[in-house]
């Protein structure tokens, strides 16, 4: 069974649907799980950035969406910690990866939207970045049509 369980969330319902199932696995198999939330100040580089607050901001809600996975996992007691991986410029799955290996994680559990065509191409897929790059298996869980 998997007892060190990785999952990256960031606060949207395809995330908490994968926190979900891995409190569960974790819950069934006395293990634990490491939420990680990537923060990256290069994406707000559009000159927005230098508004009043606008990283603190984004910080604060990067902490918030950690914060509301710990109380999950509280709530569902299972022991949990957390992570909020600063790295400008690098790829959602090798934050996941490195983030995995240093965790000595034997699971990854993700969410993704499922996109396709011209939705993947256009809006990319951090799920797929973190299956090419896990370094342990990785369970995808699928957004839901109400997602």
């Amino acid at each position: 069974m998997f007892k060190r369980i990785l999952v990256p969330v960031d606060g949207s319902a395809t995330s908490d649907s994968a926190l979900s199932t891995a409190l569960q696995l974790a819950r069934e198999s006395d293990g634990c799980v490491r939420l990680v939330h990537s923060f990256d100040e290069l994406a707000y580089l559009t000159g927005f950035e230098y508004a009043p607050g606008v990283l603190d901001d984004a910080r604060r809600y990067a902490n918030d969406v950690l914060l509301d996975g710990l109380k999950g996992a509280a709530s569902a007691h299972v022991p949990a910690d957390s992570r909020l991986l600063e790295a400008p410029g690098q790829r959602l799955g090798q934050l996941v990866a490195k983030a995995a290996r240093d965790f000595e994680a034997d699971l990854i559990v993700v969410g993704t939207h499922g996109r396709r065509g011209i939705g993947r191409v256009a809006l990319g897929s951090g799920a797929e970045q973190v299956i090419r790059s896990a370094p342990v298996p990785v369970l995808a869980i699928r957004a839901t049509e109400s997602d």
